[in-house]
């Protein structure tokens, strides 16, 4: 069986990790959540008091070991050998993780393992911010999903239970989204990249568009 790469790009509530997770189920590949690894050096700073740090966060995310767990079923992520797939959701982290991942050598550092896993795996689909373009620039299908910042609030609001006020879904979904812009470019799809808007699409509807391009890809 031969080597398929799916790269998922997208702002913050647009639905990335659902859709990459389906995608994956659908064609029985790998999933890798390239957020959560971010997330995870975030907490961990927090935890040593030096999330304003940034070298001492580049120092901290070159020593820090994450094992992550790729199976779409239930997409897991280890902090020096701590499970940490509950603790990076905590809105605490979601507050303070583009003090991480708008850092270059931390970037550096993490773009260099996902690549690794990517290379490892050879079926997988690949979802975060500049996948399509930094990441995995040659993945078979690359896709920019987008939506409007309605949806992409009532989304993440969702996700996490409807726990959020209108102002704590701003940080996390537009607030995040003009901080991590500094460093990858989101918002329209570099060439090559189809662009998928799922404002008014089902999370089926949006697998199924993906698919499609699959399969398309397959018969030329």
């Amino acid at each position: 069986m031969g080597g398929l790469v799916i790269a998922i790009d997208g702002p913050s509530g647009v639905g990335k990790s659902s859709t990459a997770r389906a995608v994956a189920t659908r064609l029985s590949l790998a999933c890798l959540d390239t957020g959560s690894m971010y997330r995870a050096i975030a907490l961990g700073c927090m935890a040593g008091g030096i999330i304003d740090d940034a070298g001492a966060i580049i120092g901290f995310t070159a020593r820090a070991s994450l094992r992550l767990g790729t199976d779409p079923a239930g997409t897991t992520i280890a902090l020096n050998g701590v499970d940490v797939t509950a603790d990076i959701r905590d809105p605490g982290v979601s507050a303070q993780v583009s003090k991480v991942a708008t850092i270059q050598g931390v970037r550096d550092i993490l773009t260099a393992q996902m690549r690794a896993i990517v290379n490892r795996q050879q079926r997988i689909v690949v979802e975060g911010r500049d996948i399509t373009t930094v990441v995995c620039p040659d993945a078979d299908v690359r896709v920019l999903l987008v939506a409007d910042p309605a949806a992409r609030m009532a989304r993440r609001n969702a996700q996490v239970g409807g726990v959020l006020n209108e102002a704590a879904l701003a940080d996390q979904v537009v607030l995040r989204d003009k901080a991590d812009a500094t460093m990858s470019a989101f918002a329209t799809p570099a060439p090559g990249v189809s662009l998928i808007d799922s404002t008014q699409l089902s999370l089926e509807q949006v697998v199924d568009a993906i698919v499609a391009l699959v399969r398309e890809g397959c018969v030329k």
